[in-house]
């Protein structure tokens, strides 16, 4: 197999992050994480409701146990489909300065650098999705014994809710996924997938 080289016109992927925005902010954040080419195996619909798959029950522990790596976040509504997750995390920090994001390897300085804190508190959300794929992915490629091979898609959605109103219709999406699975555009055996 001819290995293609490097084209960065063709191969270089934009962030889908608004700039200079500070994702530390508290808040209501909107993910949706997709499976490598949008592969269908975290569970199946039956009845407009998911029937989750031993890996997908795992994907979903994972997801539960985000506060517990990131104590300072809260999990709203989410649900687990066959070929993604969508779900709400809720950032909270009463004292933005103070707060800790997670496992942070610093030199051991008696007075840290402000700038390099402030920094890594902006990669708070794109911190929390990696630490998720990652322990989810080490999880199910040691249960299917395929180590190494990438589980979810490089990139995932993510957009900042900015009002109540928001907040609940994406709510209400996330409880329909499952009826609306037919319609979705990330499910295959629909004829206008985006797969």
């Amino acid at each position: 197999m001819k290995k293609s080289s490097y084209n960065p016109q063709i191969h270089h992927r934009r962030s889908i992050r608004l700039p200079n925005y500070d994702y530390s902010q508290p808040g209501y954040y909107f993910i949706t994480i997709c499976t490598k080419n949008r592969d269908c195996l975290l569970g199946v619909t039956k009845n407009n409701k998911i029937e989750l798959s031993p890996i997908g029950e795992i994907a979903k522990q994972c997801w539960l146990d985000i506060p517990k790596h990131y104590p300072h976040t809260r999990l709203d509504e989410y649900i687990i489909m066959p070929n993604h997750v969508h779900g709400i995390i809720l950032a909270e920090f009463n004292n933005v300065a103070g707060a800790h994001v997670g496992a942070i390897h610093e030199l051991p300085l008696r007075v840290p650098l402000p700038h390099t804190k402030i920094f890594r508190r902006r990669m708070l959300i794109p911190k929390i999705i990696g630490r998720f794929k990652m322990n989810s992915a080490k999880i199910i490629n040691q249960l299917c014994n395929t180590q190494g091979i990438p589980f979810w898609q490089r990139n995932y959605y993510e957009h900042i809710i900015r009002n109540k109103e928001s907040l609940y219709r994406i709510r209400q999406y996330i409880k329909n996924n499952p009826k609306n699975w037919i319609n979705d555009s990330n499910n295959p055996d629909n004829k206008k997938s985006t797969k």
